[in-house]
């Protein structure tokens, strides 16, 4: 029998009690981390249920109590750019984080072409190893997702860190001059679901619209049997593979949901990335995902995207810009093809002999119009190269780094390439106006301006011939006297459009029609 001494409980449970009251931080408030500038940056933690604590930094204080969970927060004046700043934070307890930075931060979020590393890509992307040669950067620090701390950009954080979020913090801090802190929240294959919370979905009007009117016309029970008859013929499939001492090949089929409803757990990446960031103080967001859809059935990821950027933005408390990779990657050719920003972009295409068909230019339009969201912008992909995962990471963070600097920071740069932006029918004419047309629109590879189709009542399109008009495109075909409909690039893959801004952009896919 073991005999219990309780003379010295009392005192153990002061100790226990002490530890408890101890105050912590979490890991994104740690040495070498760069603070927001010019903004009330939040600093939070836990500690006892009302005890005091402080926080000083840069000559300047701020104190509050624990509330009855035991978590704390205040929040700074606003500093300025510095270096090699300490932050002290005194409760029942004293924590110094030193080596504190002020300048801009970056969160970088979305799938695997953002969570890919370094040492993946180097070996296929020659800038991209310049760029981790060019190790330490010392103005330049990193926050992996997870309990890790802040790091400096030396080789071996390098080596590890996003192959995407990393050379464009490089660029984005030549060019501005001030510390830049990026923030990874990512996990490869995922769908954009799952990155916004439960309540950021179902309060959305324009997410709850969509699904009701996608339920309409839904027929749940035929999905159902289409899915049982899969289901067996991939077991069946699966037996066999066993039987014959192969690799099963092919997935599971999932079982169909109703509409507005997901496979799996709306929010649950949110909640495990991106929830314990939250409410620090950032300067935008970086986001590359699609492949993986929404995983929500009969909502888009216009949709869903417009709910996360505006439930993000609500949960941190902050109107910050949005900037977004384009989907789907590559399929066009570019401006200068050794350039190393598009030198894996397809090369320049004589027009099919057959169109594409209606339905191909319509993942790309969806996700075009994602930008149409307030305070957001894209990074055009159609000329940095393809593939599920594009090797030219450092073309991607190039590109992403001049949307930055021309939407945030204001810097001379044109951003994007022509938008479509409006349409007029003159007789057997359609007369096309765009937007970012920079310092002008020019054919490239080609005299002739190749990519457009035109069609009348009939909805059937032919290739169409086009003339650069100013800042307009005018578009026309013998073969379709009386023109109803214009449509650009209307393909996943259309290494043949070849309309550009002079300032080395490509156009993007559009249509004038709403036909199915």
């Amino acid at each position: 029998m073991i005999l219990m001494n309780f003379r010295f409980l009392p005192i153990a449970l002061l100790a226990v009690s002490a530890v408890q009251a101890e105050v912590k931080l979490p890991a994104v408030i740690s040495d070498h981390m760069v603070l927001q500038r010019d903004v009330a940056a939040p600093i939070w933690g836990t500690a006892a249920a009302g005890e005091e604590v402080s926080v000083s930094v840069a000559g300047q204080t701020k104190s509050t109590k624990a509330d009855a969970n035991g978590k704390w927060l205040v929040k700074l004046d606003p500093l300025a750019v510095a270096e090699g700043l300490s932050l002290t934070v005194t409760g029942t307890n004293t924590i110094e984080v030193k080596d504190v930075l002020v300048g801009d931060v970056w969160l970088g979020s979305g799938q695997s072409n953002m969570a890919g590393p370094v040492r993946t890509y180097k070996g296929k992307d020659a800038v991209l190893q310049k760029l981790l040669e060019g190790a330490p950067y010392p103005k330049l620090r990193f926050k992996r997702q997870g309990d890790s701390k802040w790091e400096l950009a030396t080789p071996q954080t390098v080596d590890a860190f996003s192959a995407l979020l990393f050379p464009f913090g490089v660029r984005v801090q030549e060019e501005i001059k001030v510390p830049v802190g990026l923030m990874m929240g990512c996990v490869g294959g995922t769908p954009s679901g799952f990155w916004l919370t439960e309540e950021m979905y179902r309060s959305d009007a324009a997410c709850v619209a969509q699904a009701k009117e996608f339920a309409k016309t839904y027929d749940l029970a035929a999905a159902m049997k289409g899915y049982e008859r899969y289901m067996a013929a991939w077991k069946q499939t699966q037996e066999k593979a066993k039987k014959d001492n192969v690799q099963p090949k092919g997935r599971e089929p999932r079982k169909p949901t109703p509409a507005g409803e997901s496979y799996g757990q709306i929010g649950n990446l949110y909640e495990k990335y991106i929830q314990p960031y939250v409410p620090y103080a950032i300067r935008g967001v970086l986001w590359d995902q699609g492949e993986g859809g929404t995983a929500i059935t009969g909502v888009d990821q216009y949709h869903v995207m417009g709910a996360l950027i505006k439930g993000w933005r609500g949960a941190f408390g902050q109107d910050f810009p949005f900037i977004y990779v384009q989907k789907v990657s590559g399929g066009g050719t570019a401006w200068d093809m050794s350039d190393p920003v598009t030198i894996n972009a397809s090369p320049f295409a004589p027009l099919p002999t057959q169109l594409p068909r209606n339905i191909d230019g319509l993942h790309r339009e969806v996700h075009i119009k994602i930008q149409q969201h307030p305070k957001t912008a894209m990074v055009i992909a159609t000329d940095l190269g393809g593939m599920t995962h594009p090797t030219n990471k450092s073309g991607y963070g190039a590109r992403a780094a001049r949307v930055a600097l021309g939407f945030v920071y204001d810097k001379p740069v044109e951003i994007s390439g022509p938008l479509y932006a409006a349409h007029q029918i003159d007789g057997d004419k359609v007369r096309i106006k765009f937007t970012h047309v920079g310092k002008g629109l020019a054919a490239r590879h080609s005299e002739k301006l190749q990519g457009f189709m035109i069609a009348g009542a009939d909805k059937k399109f032919q290739w169409a011939d086009a003339v650069i008009d100013g800042d307009s495109v005018v578009v026309s075909s013998a073969a379709v006297p009386a023109p109803k409909a214009v449509r650009y690039a209307w393909s996943n893959v259309a290494p043949w459009a070849n309309l550009f801004n002079k300032d080395g952009l490509p156009a993007q896919t559009f249509r004038t029609d709403n036909w199915q």
